[in-house]
């Protein structure tokens, strides 16, 4: 399977589009962002050529692509205020395989080394990152690829009827 990564540089109506559905998904919603009661999470977003183009003065985002077709996005910011641990020179990421098609065929595995590489390149010694805690498969890959829980914040998102925490995790990508 041939997966290639692209650095969001042009917010074009077919990516918002595409981000839209994803964030739009109520299989992935639960996944991507938090949410603090039923109605938060049944909320609609919406994803628009503006709101891309917001988003990237604040965080680098790449698209990923398995043969040729877009599956979804990745992204990191530079020591943003939500960070567990204040650590100068901090990428806090996220990811999310938006096309079911691509999700558990080491896409996502894929996805985190281009991503580690593109951080390490610009000369970040430290990677954070929040899963939440019924996110099995996200928090098994994480572990696998040597995240290690440095964390959890109680009552961080609503899903399935109660509230869950958030378990950050952290890597030093020169580390391993």
């Amino acid at each position: 399977m041939l997966v290639t990564f692209a650095k969001l540089t042009t917010p074009l109506p077919e990516i918002a589009a595409a981000l839209n559905t994803w964030e739009n998904d109520p299989l992935l919603v639960p996944l991507i962002r938090p949410n603090r009661s039923k109605d938060e999470l049944e909320q609609p977003v919406r994803v628009t050529v503006e709101s891309l183009t917001e988003r990237m003065e604040h965080q680098t985002t790449y698209l990923m692509y398995v043969e040729g077709q877009l599956v979804g996005e990745m992204n990191y910011q530079i020591d943003p205020r939500h960070l567990f641990k204040k650590v100068a020179g901090t990428a806090w990421i996220a990811i999310t395989i938006g096309e079911a098609h691509a999700r558990g065929k080491g896409v996502g595995a894929q996805a985190m080394r281009y991503l580690e590489d593109q951080i390490r390149e610009q000369g970040l010694t430290r990677i954070e990152l929040g899963v939440f805690e019924f996110n099995a498969n996200a928090i098994k890959l994480y572990k696998k690829m040597g995240y290690q829980e440095i964390g959890r914040i109680d009552d961080f998102t609503y899903w399935h009827g109660k509230m869950w925490p958030d378990i950050r995790m952290e890597k030093y990508p020169d580390a391993g």
